[in-house]
């Protein structure tokens, strides 16, 4: 069993492997005394993927690995250490070392069974030290009179939740606000928390919107910031910051970005990430020279012909730094010199060109010859500086989401004879 668990504890997750959120809320509970107290989950899907009507149940068997052999390292709780506020309980250190989910049950569908939207797998401080429940209703009932609520409209769970938070980490004090209803629950309890904590000399660091229209609801929160800032003489809620997230895409992101959209902060995650618009990129890989002697794929779609023989490429640039095209060119070719004219062949144009450039770049870089390597590779931080300046050459017509602009691509006078010559059935 012990050789059984050690294969097991290799192949299973680490317990870090998680949101750190987590850790915030386990550190939460654990001051408000609730840390060993019976609770139970669900995991469950909305709706199916891919567009389908069913799903099948899989990766029970990493899950009851992953419960079987959690345990957090010394190095782990060493790290969360130091994401911790500072003041964090030496004691609750020592309780997540003894952490592990010896009382946990699971209850699941066996692997491999159909499962469908909605169905269900169950399985199972020192902060300020007031009366901050006290304070708290009192200053609801202020701020229900101020936004026009009555007493009853903001949910008491997610007021004790919120005050809950708040005891444990003051200084750190943030709300999420559409849990039951952004302007009759959320909003309310958020103003009376942080109005207060801000009596005790703490700031609420801001509130998250998960739901619904994102810039709408940011303009009009800012809003009650605002009128709420000046009716109790607090001019630091006016500028709690306001962040968002909801699958966001690029087209959402641009949005929230706008002039005026009031959104400080912008969580992305799975639609900027996972790339459901186009999970995949459709690449190619073709021969086009054979003993230095260059080769095409002949075919009837003209999109799907190759550029024959080895290859230099060049970007090409005007006096001002704008990007004009890239140019391809035959290796043998000398490289295109700034200032001087060039004849070129847009791809898909049916008559050449000219083209002046006041900059030549060359775009391929030796980096591995004879399975040796030629340069020290860039660092992440570096390579991440280098896309940064290449997007930000681009036009805005480039850029823009909708219909944007195809960038030029142009071949030169010799590499467009030699397609030519191969498509003809000619000899290079």
């Amino acid at each position: 069993m012990a050789a059984e668990r050690d294969a097991e504890g290799q192949a299973a997750a680490r317990p870090l492997l998680t949101d750190f959120y987590q850790a915030t809320m386990a550190l939460g509970y654990w001051r408000a005394g609730r840390a060993q107290d019976p609770a139970e989950f669900e995991l469950f899907f909305r709706r199916c993927p891919f567009g389908g009507a069913f799903a099948l149940a899989a990766g029970l068997r990493d899950c009851l690995r992953f419960l079987r052999t959690f345990r957090l390292l010394d190095s782990d709780v060493r790290f969360l250490a130091s994401m911790l506020p500072p003041d964090t309980e030496p004691a609750f250190l020592a309780h997540l070392r003894a952490l592990d989910c010896s009382a946990v049950t699971v209850r699941a569908l066996p692997e491999g069974s159909l499962a469908f939207p909605g169905m269900l797998a169950p399985a199972s401080g020192k902060g300020p030290r007031v009366d901050l429940v006290a304070s708290v209703k009192l200053w609801l009932e202020r701020v229900c009179a101020h936004l026009g609520l009555g007493l009853q409209d903001p949910h008491r769970g997610e007021r004790a939740a919120f005050v809950a938070y708040a005891l444990a980490f003051p200084q750190a004090f943030q709300g999420l606000l559409d849990t039951y209803s952004v302007w009759r629950s959320g909003l309310p309890n958020f103003l009376a928390v942080a109005l207060a904590l801000g009596e005790m000399g703490y700031r609420a660091v801001g509130v998250r919107l998960d739901s619904g229209d994102l810039l709408q609801q940011a303009q009009e929160i800012r809003r009650a910031f605002q009128t709420t800032a000046a009716q109790f003489q607090a001019p630091w809620l006016e500028a709690v910051p306001i962040a968002v997230s909801n699958n966001i895409d690029e087209e959402e992101l641009a949005r929230l970005a706008q002039e005026g959209s009031e959104v400080n902060i912008i969580g992305i995650g799975t639609s900027v990430v996972t790339c459901p618009q186009q999970p995949s990129l459709g690449c190619v890989y073709k021969l086009v020279s054979v003993g230095g002697q260059p080769r095409m794929k002949l075919t009837e779609d003209p999109e799907k012909q190759t550029l024959p023989g080895s290859k230099a490429a060049f970007r090409l640039l005007g006096s001002d730094g704008s990007l004009l095209l890239d140019l391809l060119q035959l290796a043998e070719e000398s490289p295109p010199q700034a200032g001087q004219e060039l004849r070129v062949w847009p791809r898909g144009a049916q008559e050449p060109c000219t083209v002046r450039p006041a900059q030549v770049e060359p775009l391929l870089r030796l980096w591995l010859q004879q399975g040796k390597l030629c340069e020290p590779l860039p660092s992440l931080a570096e390579s991440r500086a280098f896309a940064q300046q290449s997007l930000s050459r681009l036009s805005p017509a480039h850029r823009r989401l909708q219909s944007p602009a195809m960038y030029q691509v142009a071949l030169s006078e010799k590499l467009r004879a030699l397609v030519d010559s191969l498509s003809a059935g000619g000899l290079p």
